[in-house]
Parts: C-alpha cells; structure tokens; sequence
C-alpha cells in the first residue's frame, strides 16, 4: 500500500481549503436569509444568526409568484433541451458522417457562431419574435436558443470518434435515419448528451438577459428574473428576503446535482473533444 508523503498531505489541505473558499458564498447566502433585517445590517464578523428564522422565506412567498417562476423556469429549460437535441444531433450527424455540398463552409460558420456573444443576435431576434406576435410567450423564450452551436461542436466531435462500422452495418440492415439516430445513435454518445444537458439546464434556467428583454409580465418571469423584480420592488434593502429567494431559485438545481451526481460526473469524465 502506498503512503502519502508530505506533498500529498499539503495538496489535499489546499483542495479544501480551495473547496471551502468556492462554496463560502452559498453559506453566506444561506446564514443570510435566516437573519432578520437589524441583525444583517450590525456591523462586524457576525456570520452566523443569533436568532434563525424562516421569516424571509415566508415574505418571499407573500410577496411574489415564485411558484409561478420555478415553473416557467422548468418549462423553458426541458423545451429548450428537448428541442435543441431535436435538432443539433441530426446536425452533428450530418457534420460528422454525411457528405452534402458546403459542408466545411457551414461547419465553419457554426464555429464562428461559437465566437460571437449571442448578445449580437438579441435585436433582430426581438425584431423576428415582434414581428409574429410572440413577446411575452413561452415560444420566445424558447425558440431563440434551440439552434446551439456548442451542441452541434460538441456531438460532432463526439459522433466523429464512432467507427464507421456501425453506420455501414445499419445502411446494410435497411436503418432508417430517424431509427439509426435514436436506437443507435444516441445511446453511443450518452456521455456527451450528459454533458449537454448539465451545460445547457444550468445556462438557461440563470439566463437573465434574455427573458428580461422579451417578457413583460410578472406571471411570465423565469427565476433569475422574479428575483431582479422583486429586489427593485424592495429596494435592494430586505437583503433576508432576497437571499431566500435567491437560495429557493438554484435549490433546484442543487437538489438535481445531489441527486444524479454520479452520472453529472461520469458524463463529463467520459467525454473527449476530439479531432
């Protein structure tokens, strides 16, 4: 049995200490939001609350439609994934294994795509989206981010490591398209569409940008959105209230990490970008 030496030992105090550093944050968030008013505003290292108290999560359910907010957060996230591996996939597919006119012209300009803040994309998506009646829906909030570019990249990075065998066997057996994607397929690139949807549930449920820009409606805002409102409703001043809702907005996506941790992380470990 190998023994650590000292090297071993000082590397592991400083991944924990690294660790607890990243996560202060979250505990400072959490303390927060069981103090009152008074007892956040004394000066001083007072971290911990003298008096716990669900006071603010009350006032945040008094006061808002956090309900409502969690699940139009839980309805924009599943149909944006839902439609981006609708589309992106058969697109990786196409990139990876098919052969049609332009291909590594399109294939750049999906590169560049990754390139560009999608901030670029904003006004003329607003403009298409207005011009068809769409503001203030769950469409526009979803339709804009169906096309990824960082999906396409992804599964055909992933897709162009599978040996061609496969492919030419079910051309053989007569496998149609929608069939060949689905049943054989998708199953071989799990780790990648694992790694897709972590990327892609967390990225758009803290989406604020966005929703900010097409959503005139309290009872239509997405998480991150209820919480700006309602923080400019209370002045920036009941910072309890606002820690707890900041806290019920990404539990979440606390309790779906904890809850599929081990298959969060054999999917990341599991995928390469190559060539």
């Amino acid at each position: 049995m190998k023994h650590k030496n000292g090297w071993d030992y000082l590397f592991t105090v400083l991944l924990c200490l690294l660790g607890i550093f990243m996560i202060f944050p979250f505990i400072l968030m959490v303390v927060t939001s069981l103090k009152d008013s008074k007892e956040i505003m004394i000066t001083g290292l007072n971290i911990l609350p003298k008096a716990p108290s669900f006071k603010n999560f009350v006032t945040v359910f008094q006061k808002t439609l956090l309900l409502r907010y969690l699940y139009n957060g839980t309805v924009v996230v599943v149909f944006i994934l839902i439609g981006q591996f609708a589309v992106n996939i058969p697109a990786s597919y196409a990139f990876a294994k098919r052969k049609f006119p332009l291909k590594n012209l399109l294939f750049v300009a999906v590169l560049a795509a990754l390139v560009f803040p999608r901030y670029i994309a904003a006004i003329p998506n607003f403009l298409l989206l207005s011009k068809f009646k769409l503001i203030n829906t769950y469409r526009a909030l979803i339709l804009p981010s169906i096309a990824s570019p960082f999906c396409i990249f992804l599964m055909r990075q992933y897709i162009m490591t599978i040996p061609e065998d496969f492919f030419e066997a079910a051309a053989l057996e007569g496998c149609s398209i929608p069939r060949l994607l689905t049943a054989i397929l998708m199953p071989m690139i799990r780790p990648a569409i694992g790694s897709f949807t972590i990327f892609s549930i967390v990225s758009h449920w803290n989406d604020l940008f966005w929703p900010l820009i097409v959503i005139n409606s309290r009872s239509m805002y997405t998480p991150p959105a209820g919480i700006v409102f309602f923080a400019d409703a209370e002045g920036a001043s009941d910072w309890g209230a606002i820690m707890a809702a900041a806290l019920l907005t990404i539990a979440p996506l606390v309790v779906l990490f904890l809850s599929n941790r081990k298959q969060f992380i054999s999917s990341l470990t599991s995928t390469g970008i190559k060539g």
